[in-house]
């Protein structure tokens, strides 16, 4: 049995919401003040988790971690256990997340989190917060009936795969209505196609007119205004919700065993994790696996040409907007690619096209909290002083459109990071090189997986004697971003149809269709309207229905 936390509790990022239960982050998703939750501690690892889970399956391993930060008086085990056992239950995979070998050679390896109903790397998360969602619900609601059963509304924006895998994880699920904004012809079209032709009535999908960030900022907006807060029970699916981030964390230490038990990983071997990163969401994982104890070397940030990150992990500096030598936005950006007046790039790995990666705040919260204070500092003052670092840093910038940290918390930043920018011609080219040579000819990468291995390739020339290994998370199927693949593979189409189009897949795109779209003027409000209009609408159904 694993040692279990004495009632882990969460507080926010920028210092106004403490003492939170797990449940209460789940169900709020954001704190009021804006900020994102954490908990209050990152607990240590059983001193015996390297001989005591060498050999679990991924959904006991995840049931020993998820022990660790979920009380059993909050989550009874047995629960626990059904809850994971049912979110993992719909992998095509009995290894759920398992890692294949591209470069024996350079010890390059994919750890493949494609499996589940949407082919993306979400479902990992988003069928567990899916089913936790149910579960608190359905708990909650018992023994009531018409109106006054909790309702729950569910708000999340999309670049496009955390869409489709919060739609499969929430689809004819009672007392929850989804709504899910997504860029208007900015997301590949098996990611629309996934998104719209679900047909269930709780479901609910919003084409903006504008970026990722756009529908983003509609999202927090929402979160914020005390209108629709007090009349509706918002939630989150975005990876600002924290269960996203702690479900996450399983495939860290699954994939370092899963190398243990193919003999190809010895323990005197180095482990460096790379991940392809938009939100910062699924590195931050990798984050709190390597401060609970997988002994990893580094964390590896791969970003596309919208490298916000790289150029914090550079410079100090998290600017919305660079301005390369003499070229304003809109002109000419370094490498040539004219810059859209959002500052966002559209590039072929369209789900990291993102401007502000919103869980770095997690990440600063804590370099705060090392970096400015000392152990002998009370623990309030430390999280206060924490909150108030970000809080500052983040109001910087919205005002300014961004800000810059001191050379502590940079070189705080670099001993756990390090990062690669990947462009487009580098991502098609290394789709291409995987496919034609290597360990695993015939292999095909989804561009941002592409963006992965690139830096892992990149890192390897780096990282020093070959008995450093590279795991390199996958994002998606290829069959998700065909436009990209036919880009780098023209001439491999019938082996394309043939060995890698699921069979899911095929005439998605023909289906019937439900989608409404939002125009960027209309603002968040417009969006509260349509929210407010199709709750009540369900509702309504429902009474008919006598629920």
């Amino acid at each position: 049995m694993p040692t279990h936390t004495a009632s882990q509790r969460y507080l926010s990022t920028r210092g106004g919401s403490y003492d939170f239960s797990f449940e209460e982050v789940v169900l709020k998703g954001l704190a009021s003040d804006g900020g994102l939750f954490i908990p209050e501690e990152i607990p240590a690892l059983p001193s015996d988790w390297a001989t005591k889970w060498h050999n679990l399956s991924f959904e006991d391993l995840a049931y020993e971690i998820f022990s660790l930060y979920i009380s059993p008086s909050e989550i009874p085990s047995a629960d626990l256990k059904d809850i994971i056992r049912r979110s993992y239950a719909t992998f095509r995979t009995k290894d759920v997340t398992p890692t294949v070998t591209l470069d024996k050679e350079k010890n390059i390896h994919l750890l493949e989190l494609f499996h589940g109903p949407t082919f993306a790397f979400k479902d990992v998360a988003l069928q567990f917060l899916g089913n936790l969602f149910e579960y608190f619900l359905v708990r909650r609601n018992e023994g009531k009936s018409g109106r006054d059963r909790e309702h729950l509304t569910v708000v999340g924006a999309t670049s496009g795969d955390t869409g489709s895998a919060a739609i499969y994880g929430l689809r004819g699920k009672k007392d929850v209505s989804v709504f899910i904004m997504h860029p208007h012809g900015k997301v590949s079209a098996i990611q629309e196609a996934q998104m719209t032709t679900v047909l269930d009535a709780n479901v609910h999908n919003l084409a903006v007119d504008g970026t990722f960030d756009d529908c983003q900022d509609f999202v927090k907006a929402l979160f914020a205004d005390p209108e629709i807060n007090k009349t509706h029970k918002l939630a989150a699916v975005n990876s600002i919700n924290w269960a996203r981030i702690l479900a996450q964390i399983t495939y860290y230490f699954y994939s370092y065993f899963n190398l243990i038990r193919q003999q190809s990983f010895l323990p005197a071997s180095k482990v460096r994790f790379v991940v392809p990163t938009g939100n910062f969401g699924d590195i931050l994982a990798g984050y709190f696996a390597k401060r609970m104890g997988l002994p990893a070397e580094k964390l590896v940030i791969a970003t596309n040409e919208n490298d916000i990150l790289h150029r914090f992990w550079s410079s100090g500096k998290y600017e919305k907007h660079p301005v390369y030598g003499a070229a304003a936005e809109g002109g000419l950006a370094e490498d040539g690619v004219k810059a859209h007046s959002s500052g966002v790039k559209e590039t072929l790995s369209p789900a990291m096209d993102i401007l502000v990666s919103s869980n770095f705040e997690r990440l600063l919260w804590f370099l705060a909290y090392e970096v400015y204070s000392t152990s002998a500092d009370a623990v309030s003052q430390r999280r206060a002083q924490a909150g108030d670092h970000v809080r500052s840093w983040l109001n910087d910038l919205k005002a300014k459109g961004g800000f810059g940290v001191d050379v502590q918390i940079l070189a705080a930043a670099q001993q756990d990071f390090s990062s690669y920018r990947v462009s487009d011609e580098e991502t098609l080219a290394t789709i291409k090189q995987v496919f034609s040579a290597g360990s695993a000819q015939g292999y095909v990468l989804d561009p941002h997986s592409a963006i992965g291995i690139a830096a892992s390739l990149r890192d390897a020339e780096v990282a020093g004697p070959p008995s450093t290994h590279h795991i390199s998370l996958s994002t998606a199927h290829p069959a998700k971003f065909s436009n990209a693949v036919e880009q780098a593979l023209p001439e491999e189409k019938a082996y394309f149809a043939e060995k890698v189009l699921p069979e899911e897949f095929k005439g998605l795109e023909d289906k019937p269709r439900r989608v409404s779209h939002v125009k960027k003027s209309d603002g968040w409000e417009g969006v509260r309207k349509v929210v407010v209009a199709e709750v009540e609408a369900e509702l309504q159904a429902a009474d008919k229905a006598g629920r």
